[in-house]
This record gives structure tokens, C-alpha cells and sequence, in this order.
């Protein structure tokens, strides 16, 4: 009973880990972009790449985490993931500059529809209809919102729908990359940095991010650096936080996490974020996308304990056959 009630709290912290690096991460990104006026999203990829392979080189060699050490094979089983990691990053980066929280939370509700379309082409999965119904939901909603974005951005809307992009694509690549076993997760998330950190450095020299980074008058802000930090750190954890979520709970309680974490950061950002003009029609948009979104929640978990269920009997059936 002692061990049931303790798995239960690792499951209930593991979950309650994701969620809070998730939320922290947007509104620290938020706050040092916009708020702050930081000029160079680049540089905050960078540095969340450098704190990544930092972290795991020091944990590898305290020994309490393990990966591969570096051969000329890495290259070839990483690949594409360090090119969508990178693209994931940035373009995420400079979504959340450009757009209010709640047009942010509402447009990264595509990805579901992103990775529906990769799971039907590359794994031919077949989804149900109240599930293609709730993302329809989630779908039209995010275009009745944006049809009166009163703070509309197209650069933003375009960062941010190839970031959902990106996002499908990487998390199909990931899943492949980890049922190989060849690196692990803590391998593909050293490697992945590692390799893009020269390349990332290189394109922020060429467009003058350095530049500005450098010569940014905020460094002298203590509660900037601090929150500068925090970011880079926090692009780390949350990563490992998925990892950690998904193992302890399931991939689908990762994402009903994610759902209601996204639904806060909706609401807190339109009476935080001090970028969000209101319009009844953008808010109502909001409304039917979150509550899509809900209902997508439950349809999945539904749907997985039902699956839960029906292996369970069979393999009762299977199991008094053999006995029989």
C-alpha cells in the first residue's frame, strides 16, 4: 500500500513538473523579449543550448546521468533532429516576442492538427470522429480569434505556424530516435545542442544579434540577467521534464498537462501580459478553441483507459483459455 501511495506522488509530482517548467518558461520568454524589449531571440536560443550541454556534461560527469561518448556514427543517427530542434527554438522564440500570450496558446493549437496529418501520412493511424470533431473546434476557434487579432502580426503568425510545424515533425523524429535505444534521451538532447550551438552562434554574428546582444542596455538590470538566466536554464528543464512526465505517467498526460497550462497562460495573459487588445469576437474565439480543447482532453483519455480496458479482458480470455 505504502509503494502504490508513493508511486501515486511521483506521478502527481513528475506531471506537476512539467506543467510549472511549461508555464514558467512562456512567461519568463515572454517577459525578457517583450517586456524588457531584449533584441535578439537568437541569443536566447543560444543560451538555452549552451545551459543544455552544461548541464548534462556535468551530470555525466558526476556520473549520475549516462550517454554515448562522441564517435563519427552520432552525426548519422541524430540526424535531422538538431535542425528541427533548432528551428523548433527560434521560431518559437520569435513567435512568443511578436504575439499576446493568448493569440500564442490558441495558434499552437495547430500543431495537434499537424501531427494528426504526419500520424495519418507516415504511421497510418486512424483517429476517431469525436477526435477530428474537437480539433476542428480547437482549429475554428484559433481562426475566429485571429479573424479580429486587433494586434495582428503577420511575421508572428507565420513564425509561430512553422514553429507547430517544426514541433510535429520533431516530436515524430524524437519518438523514432528514442525507440531505437541508440543514444537515449539524455543523448539526443546533449547532441542535438551540441551540434547546433557553432551553426546557431554563426547565423546570430551575421545578422547583428550578437551585436545587440551585446550591446543591450539592460545587463546592468539584475532582475533582467536573473530572468535571462532563468530562461536559458528553464530551456533545459523543461525538456527534461517532458522526458520525466512522460515516463513516471504516459505521453497522454503529458499533453492533457500541457492542454491546461495552456488554457492558464490564455487567461493570465490577457490580464498580465499588457499586450492583448480585448474584441468580443477574439475572446470568444479564444473560449471555443479552450474548450476544444478540453474536450479533446477528455475524448483521449476516455479513449486510452477504453483501450486499457479491452487488452486488459483479452488477455484475461487469453489467459483462461490456456488454463482450460
Amino acid at each position: 500500500m505504502a509503494e502504490q501511495s508513493l508511486t501515486v506522488f511521483l506521478k502527481l509530482v513528475a506531471a506537476g513538473f512539467y506543467g510549472l517548467s511549461s508555464f514558467i518558461i512562456v512567461v519568463v520568454n515572454k517577459s525578457v523579449l517583450t517586456n524588457y524589449r531584449f533584441p535578439s531571440s537568437i541569443c536566447v536560443g543560444l543560451g538555452q543550448m549552451v545551459a543544455t550541454v552544461v548541464v548534462l556534461w556535468v551530470g555525466k560527469a558526476l556520473g549520475v546521468i549516462h550517454f554515448p561518448d562522441f564517435d563519427t556514427n552520432i552525426p548519422r543517427k541524430i540526424f535531422p533532429l538538431p535542425l528541427l530542434y533548432v528551428g523548433n527554438q527560434i521560431t518559437g522564440l520569435f513567435g512568443t516576442k511578436r504575439l499576446n500570450l493568448p493569440m500564442f496558446t490558441v495558434l499552437r493549437r495547430f500543431s495537434i492538427l499537424f501531427t494528426m496529418f504526419a500520424e495519418v501520412m507516415l504511421l497510418k493511424k486512424k483517429f476517431s470522429r469525436p477526435v477530428q470533431l474537437t480539433v476542428i473546434a480547437m482549429i475554428f476557434g484559433a481562426f475566429v480569434a485571429a479573424s479580429t487579432d486587433l494586434a495582428f502580426d503577420l511575421e508572428g503568425y507565420v513564425f509561430i505556424l512553422l514553429n507547430d510545424v517544426l514541433t510535429a515533425a520533431n516530436g515524430a523524429y524524437v519518438k523514432q530516435k528514442l525507440d531505437s535505444k541508440e543514444l537515449g534521451k539524455y543523448g539526443l538532447l546533449y547532441y542535438n545542442a551540441l551540434f547546433m550551438i557553432v551553426p546557431t552562434l554563426v547565423l546570430a554574428h551575421l545578422t547583428g544579434d550578437v551585436q545587440k546582444a551585446m550591446e543591450y542596455d539592460g545587463w546592468a538590470d539584475t532582475v533582467f540577467v536573473f530572468q535571462f538566466v532563468l530562461s536559458c536554464v528553464m530551456g533545459f528543464v523543461l525538456m527534461y521534464s517532458t522526458f520525466v512526465c512522460t515516463q513516471y505517467n504516459s505521453a497522454l498526460t503529458t499533453t492533457i498537462v500541457g492542454c491546461i497550462k495552456n488554457i492558464l497562460v490564455t487567461y493570465i495573459g490577457m490580464v498580465f501580459g499588457g499586450d492583448y487588445i480585448f474584441s468580443w469576437t477574439n475572446f470568444i474565439g479564444l473560449n471555443i478553441s479552450i474548450a476544444g480543447s478540453l474536450v479533446y482532453s477528455y475524448i483521449i483519455f476516455t479513449e486510452e483507459q477504453s483501450s486499457k480496458t479491452s487488452e486488459g479482458t483479452s488477455k484475461v480470455e487469453i489467459k483462461g483459455k490456456i488454463a482450460v
